[in-house]
């Protein structure tokens, strides 16, 4: 049930870009690693009741009701969370620090994929690979620009391309998140290539 344009309309009359980005990223905060901020709980799958995330996150002062929390999730740019079918639970879409079971099936990858990050991390990645480090997965990107647009938000950008259909071939497993973010556990540095 996505929001017709008139809707979307009346939501931004409602409430800015800033006030939709600053909940989004509490709600990255609550739904991927800190839940026990609000005193809320994810299920094993990561997910957890509506209408207790929106009481909780009022109560700890960020105020929206369920029509402006459904706005955020549609309009999120990067498909960070989702509803189940009933909209009752939410979830984050990956992304987590704590402890949970998204129920991802493994999934053939493209024959490239690509990872942004900061210059400052390339002599690390050079000599150890892509480690998940305190996340689930390491986060691949079917295409440069995100991958840039990831790098960005860590200083100097520089992009990996990730052999990833050389590493299915040798039994590496990959998963793709709900928002189409590719997953992987780890990459060896022979599966790593910087781009110019």
């Amino acid at each position: 049930m996505q929001l017709t344009k008139n809707e979307a309309v009346k939501f931004f009359e409602v409430i800015t870009e800033k006030e939709t980005i600053r909940i989004s990223k509490f709600l990255s905060l609550v739904l991927r690693h800190q839940p026990e901020e609000i005193g809320i709980s994810l299920d094993e799958n990561g997910w957890t009741d509506v209408k207790t995330l929106i009481e909780k996150c009022n109560g700890s002062g960020v105020h929206f009701d369920f029509e402006i929390l459904k706005f955020v999730v549609d309009t999120n740019s990067k498909k960070r969370f989702s509803f189940n079918e009933s909209y009752s639970r939410i979830r984050a879409s990956q992304g987590h620090s704590v402890d949970v079971d998204l129920n991802l099936a493994p999934k053939i990858p493209p024959e490239i994929l690509y990872h942004g990050t900061g210059e400052k991390s390339t002599d690390a990645i050079l000599s150890h690979g892509l480690q998940k480090m305190n996340r689930h997965h390491v986060h691949l990107s079917a295409d440069k620009e995100t991958a840039l647009k990831v790098g960005q938000r860590h200083g100097k950008p520089v992009i990996f391309e990730v052999a990833a259909s050389a590493m299915h071939n040798e039994g590496i497993i990959f998963y793709q998140s709900d928002n189409g973010v590719w997953l992987t556990d780890s990459i060896d540095v022979r599966f790593l290539k910087v781009l110019e």
